[in-house]
């Protein structure tokens, strides 16, 4: 099985079983056509294209992909699916927990599943002893496991940052008794950023993400303070020292695009513009009914979008001033294993979200829905069944992931936004998935043309 292609004046081709990738003139991309629907004798492909190609070339084009398959590198067999089951019955270790440090936040984003931070209930700031047990479950059911990751989320996690400084600080003694490495990571919006915190988490945060979503009126429109004044003023010089201070590297800033800015490679390029070099821009996922959510009918803009900054990357990478853009990044010579690949994100599973006072639900888009509570840092994980049915969240129980091209790269998708579209957590959210298989050909496109194949295309 492959796929077929054409983005930025470039043939292409992924190989979806082997992840082999080929950039083809038009006679190799008409004759893979032919071999992917079943033809594969000289006669028939001939007979198919001799008013394109000459035969002789048609026969010689048809041996090279031949010998391709012949290789592993074209229409390689899945031989993943046999083995998923018994990767899903693997014994639960968890490796990560979405700390909510704080249930509370000093900005109003009109988009915030969170509910400024109440998420569904009240507002609430962890306890440090609540944290310790919290850090103290992960290493008793981390097993073997020797990296664990901590992240410090919100709400507005510098609303409660001396108790973010004294679990770091317990987390690296743990470290020494357990045989542990904890690699911390911070979610923040800016607003209470200072000197002090910067350094910090300079010297403790493996990555931190720094919330901003775009030019000063896509910001300040919807990520305002509760009084109505915008925030970007605030907090862009503030995210520009951090992101230096950082050299660069082991942070995002991270925004959300939604129906009113659908322009958001604008927004992508506005922020490498201000000097960052990690960026991150991603759809809102709403319900429908939303007048900020992602329509089926926005998706031709979306996708041209995607293709204006997918060129203007490959431009600026040519010219010495390059920067990354998350949902551009693959790795074709090792990324994820397979079985990441196929099982996605571990929520409710390997990756738990807990509350200000203790409980534990899959992921931080659950925490407030009682459907999904899972147990508490008292007594632990309380309900194995749930926990089983998310480990049964993988790209061969989903119909329309087993027949994706992009399955090995987005390993089916979010279990949360399936739950919200669809009230189940193993569907599939077809607009997210249609954004996904643009950005993953925009990606490759990337690859190709940064390895100097053919001139890009303006």
């Amino acid at each position: 099985m492959i796929h077929q292609y054409k983005s930025n004046g470039y043939n292409m081709v992924l190989d979806i079983n082997s992840g082999a990738v080929h950039v083809v003139d038009d006679l190799v991309y008409d004759v893979l056509a032919c071999m992917q629907e079943g033809t594969e004798g000289a006669d028939d492909v001939c007979q198919k294209l001799q008013d394109r190609y000459q035969e002789s070339e048609i026969k010689e084009a048809l041996e090279e992909c031949k010998d391709l398959k012949q290789q592993g590198m074209l229409f390689t067999e899945d031989i993943y699916e046999h083995a998923i089951d018994v990767f899903a019955e693997r014994p639960t270790v968890v490796k990560a927990l979405c700390l909510h440090i704080a249930h509370d936040c000093n900005l109003a984003c009109k988009y915030c599943f969170a509910e400024e931070g109440e998420y569904h209930g009240r507002r609430a700031l962890m306890s440090y002893e609540v944290g310790k047990k919290a850090l103290d479950f992960l290493i008793a059911n981390s097993g073997n496991r020797r990296n664990l990751e901590v992240d410090f989320f919100g709400g507005e996690p510098l609303m409660n940052w001396q108790v973010v400084k004294d679990l770091v600080i317990y987390g690296r003694e743990q470290e020494k008794l357990h045989d542990k490495n904890f690699r911390f990571t911070l979610t923040t919006n800016g607003v209470l950023l200072n000197d002090e915190i910067m350094e910090f988490c300079n010297k403790e945060m493996g990555n931190v993400v720094l919330s901003l979503d775009g030019r000063k009126e896509v910001h300040d429109f919807m990520r305002p303070f509760r009084n109505g004044k915008g925030s970007y003023d605030l907090v862009v010089p503030k995210f520009q020292k951090f992101a230096s201070s950082r050299n660069q590297d082991k942070y995002y800033v991270r925004g959300t695009f939604t129906h009113y800015n659908l322009d958001f490679a604008a927004d992508v390029l506005h922020f490498a513009d201000l000097g960052f070099k990690q960026i991150s821009v991603e759809p809102v996922v709403a319900p429908p009914e939303a007048d900020y959510a992602i329509r089926e009918e926005d998706l031709p803009i979306i996708f041209e979008q995607y293709d204006i900054l997918a060129k203007e990357m490959i431009k600026r990478e040519k010219e010495g001033r390059g920067f990354n853009f998350f949902h551009f990044m693959i790795d074709l010579t090792g990324g994820p294993c397979v079985y990441k690949r196929l099982s996605g994100c571990g929520s409710g599973t390997e990756y738990l979200a807990v509350t200000p006072w203790g409980d534990f639900y899959p992921c931080h888009q659950f925490v407030g829905n009682e459907e999904f509570l899972l147990g508490n840092v008292e007594e632990g994980v309380k309900r194995p069944e749930l926990t089983k049915e998310f480990k049964q969240c993988n790209v061969y129980a989903k119909k329309e992931c087993k027949e994706c091209f992009a399955r090995f790269y987005c390993s089916g998708g979010c279990a949360a936004n399936s739950f919200n579209f669809h009230h189940k957590i193993n569907a599939v959210y077809e607009i997210g998935c249609k954004m996904q298989q643009k950005r993953i050909e925009c990606a490759l496109m990337i690859k190709a043309a940064l390895a100097g194949n053919q001139e890009t295309q303006a």
